[in-house]
């Protein structure tokens, strides 16, 4: 980032100061002002759309000289086609659907950014109650049953190349049951899971907060698994746009990358904070639900729907000291290694070279100056998932072709 002065009431700043500065309009003066000052967020209702709300409604998105205006969503599929068309600036989007459209499955192909990650953790696996009773609480549990009862099992994602279908694929594949040959999977909307779990239309589903807990306080369903069981600190939820956008917008896409990370960074400070976020989001121009469905799990209290409670600290984080934020080319490197396993890949993906193409390290790296948020020192990092193999994205084909389950 270089050093650039801005004239405030007689003195000298540096763009590392700006995360001190409350006053609308510090780009005027600049070469660096925002191209577009009105900017149009795409969002599904669900708890990890917080930061980007909370950037409008806080107004940290004036302090870099911008006016975020949230526009809630019906599915990701029309998110996608909003995006693409360019009726959306942005989006609060899953990784793997801007992967997906950038990799020219799960949509028409278009180049793709990622500018920063939303949150970490925070998703779960709900099974029916019925399937509860018959035994399958768990994985081990539902591939026991699965095996017992033989007949058509239904389970939802949320889209087919995003993360709640990876999340569920995974975690099936897990337990031995192959999702594309021992089940059903359909795609819903988040917000229309629990209505079409009340009338028999899945078994199960993966989806993000606060549908999990939803489906516990109206009694139709319960947690077999929380998505942060199946990989510790998994990204999620991505600030997206279309490269196009960037490269017309880069100060506008800086601005709006730094509001959002103070957005994050003030949703995790305070236990008080996060109860006012869930106040704000739980309203029906965001999410529409009561606020006690969000905030549990916000705060990490965790219920499964059949009387066992936990508090959980690997619960949904928004910042995590930027954690959260960075977008690591591993983390998009994985999303392709999982479309590849599951036959949604066409050949063979270059995956450093795409992710370096589609997440903007050097935008973020600029954005998180200005908010003075930390930054890895690596754009790769290892974890160890529920099945106990270790992803660090050091070979991703052999990644790809090392399950047994596949397609």
């Amino acid at each position: 980032m270089t050093r650039r002065t801005i004239l405030k009431a007689g003195a000298t700043i540096t763009a590392t100061a700006f995360s001190g500065l409350a006053t609308q309009g510090v780009w005027a003066a600049g070469s660096d002002k925002p191209e577009k000052e009105e900017v149009k967020i795409g969002f599904i209702p669900l708890t990890d759309c917080a930061s980007v709300v909370m950037a409008s409604v806080m107004g940290f998105d004036k302090k870099y000289g911008i006016k975020i205006v949230p526009t809630k969503e019906a599915s990701w599929a029309g998110v996608r086609d909003k995006l693409v068309n360019g009726e959306l600036d942005a989006a609060h989007v899953l990784y793997g659907l801007v992967y997906g459209v950038h990799e020219g499955i799960g949509g028409a192909k278009k180049d793709m950014a990622v500018l920063m990650g939303l949150n970490n953790n925070g998703q779960a696996i709900t099974l029916s109650k019925k399937l509860a009773e018959g035994g399958a609480i768990d994985g081990p549990g539902l591939a026991k049953l699965m095996q017992m009862e033989k007949r058509e099992y239904t389970f939802a994602q949320t889209f087919p190349t995003g993360t709640h279908a990876m999340w569920l694929y995974y975690w099936l594949a897990t337990y031995g049951i192959n999702p594309l040959k021992d089940a059903k999977v359909i795609t819903v909307p988040p917000p229309q899971m629990v209505a079409n779990m009340r009338v028999g239309n899945m078994d199960g589903y993966c989806v993000g907060e606060p549908w999990n807990h939803r489906a516990i306080v109206d009694g139709i369903g319960i947690t077999a698994a929380t998505t942060q069981d199946i990989w510790k600190d998994h990204p999620e939820k991505v600030l997206g746009t279309t490269s196009d956008w960037v490269a017309k917008n880069p100060n506008t896409a800086r601005a709006l990358t730094a509001a959002v990370l103070e957005a994050g960074r003030w949703i995790d400070s305070s236990l008080s904070n996060k109860n006012k976020m869930a106040e704000v989001i739980a309203a029906k121009s965001y999410v529409n639900t009561s606020v006690d469905v969000i905030n549990q799990r916000i705060l990490g209290r965790y219920q499964n729907g059949l009387g066992k409670t936990w508090d959980d600290p690997n619960y949904m984080k928004f910042y995590n000291d930027g954690q959260a934020n960075f977008p690591y080319l591993s983390d998009g490197m994985w999303f392709m290694t999982q479309h590849k396993r599951w036959g949604l890949a066409k050949g063979e993906p270059d995956y450093a070279g795409t992710a370096k193409s589609v997440n903007r390290i050097d935008l973020y790296k600029e954005a998180a100056t200005l908010a003075n948020v930390p930054v890895p020192k690596s754009p790769m990092r290892s974890s160890k998932l529920i099945d106990g193999v270790v992803w660090d994205g050091k070979n991703p084909k052999a990644y790809a072709e090392s399950f047994k389950i596949k397609a």
